[in-house]
């Protein structure tokens, strides 16, 4: 199954605040914030949804396509991927911009402030799909995930007019774009992948149903941090997979990213839904118990041994016919 992943590449930069953010704020003078936080330590990582996504699929012995936008100081970054198994001669290099950067800052209790400079990832806009399927013979899936928001529109519509199944998830992008953009990119997706409270950004902002978002996409998956996943598809009862349990908490950047790697993943090996949840939980496990988004490993055996704890012996030898972790 050839799947393009769309979306931000970026380099991250991650920070620690030793304390709670809802310690600092005055409830009486949220309208005029003015805050700053003495971190305890900087790691700079490789980030970006669409990179995240597309490692982790790499890990678990696919090939998926990378495309966003970058800019010449990528180059270190395309050699860490391509070893990883990412087909990156889609990405796109910016001549006038860096590769965009995330500043995010968490604390104690795992919340999260950030910013995103978006540098060379505005110009993903002018990427078009149409060379990328003829150089490959075809695209089966496309991922819209965060991205320059006219970048978004513009492959979501070009999926459309080309017949490609596309799968949506704005995501990070829910604050920005207005209702009638997001109406946009939803409509007709085959998936829709959001966390819980997403969700309910969706709906209040597209001014859609549950019901009604489930009438316009095949599947609707929403993760549910630490309580797991549940799919939904119109007409059918509600698929609850539970949360792979992890070894500790480092860091949630990059988790859902994961989630959505593993998801596609089983989902191009063909398996059932609730293996592909299975498979994304675990893998997104993996990213929890690391400070960064594509600093974990996944050796073939400790995954397997870990899938079979958490789901079973039976699901376990199902992907295990499958599934080709780049580690031994």
């Amino acid at each position: 199954m050839r799947i393009a992943v769309t979306g931000s590449i970026a380099t991250d930069h991650l920070m620690t605040f030793p304390g709670r953010f809802g310690d600092q704020l005055i409830a009486e003078q949220l309208d005029r914030v003015s805050l700053s936080f003495l971190v305890d330590e900087l790691q700079i990582r490789r980030g970006g949804c669409a990179a995240n996504i597309a490692f982790g699929m790499g890990c678990l012995g696919l090939t998926p396509i990378l495309i966003g936008a970058v800019g010449t100081d990528f180059a270190d970054y395309r050699s860490w991927l391509e070893r990883h198994g990412v087909d990156c001669d889609s990405v796109y290099v910016s001549e006038l911009h860096h590769t965009a950067r995330f500043l995010c800052t968490t604390d104690e209790d795992h919340n999260q402030i950030a910013s995103f400079y978006t540098g060379a990832m505005a110009e993903a806009r002018q990427i078009e799909l149409g060379p990328i399927a003829q150089r490959l013979g075809g695209l089966d899936l496309v991922l819209i995930s965060p991205n320059d928001p006219d970048a978004m529109l513009r492959h979501t519509e070009e999926a459309r007019q080309r017949g490609i199944p596309f799968a949506a998830d704005p995501s990070q992008q829910l604050a920005r774009m207005p209702g009638e953009h997001i109406r946009l990119l939803v409509d007709g997706a085959a998936y829709l992948f959001s966390n819980d409270y997403e969700k309910g950004m969706i709906e209040q902002k597209t001014g859609w149903s549950d019901e009604e978002v489930l009438d316009r996409v095949g599947v609707r998956v929403t993760t549910l941090g630490p309580k797991g996943v549940t799919i939904d598809r119109k007409g059918e009862p509600s698929l609850h997979v539970p949360p792979a349990p992890e070894l500790g908490k480092a860091d949630p950047t990059g988790v859902g990213d994961a989630f959505r790697a593993g998801f596609l993943a089983a989902l191009g090996w063909g398996l059932p839904l609730e293996r592909c949840g299975q498979v994304g939980n675990l893998t997104a496990t993996h990213v929890l118990e690391h400070v960064g988004g594509q600093e974990y490993e996944l050796g073939q055996k400790v995954f397997l041994a870990r899938f079979a704890d958490a789901y079973g012996a039976a699901a376990a030898d199902e992907v295990a016919r499958f599934v080709k972790c780049y580690h031994a």
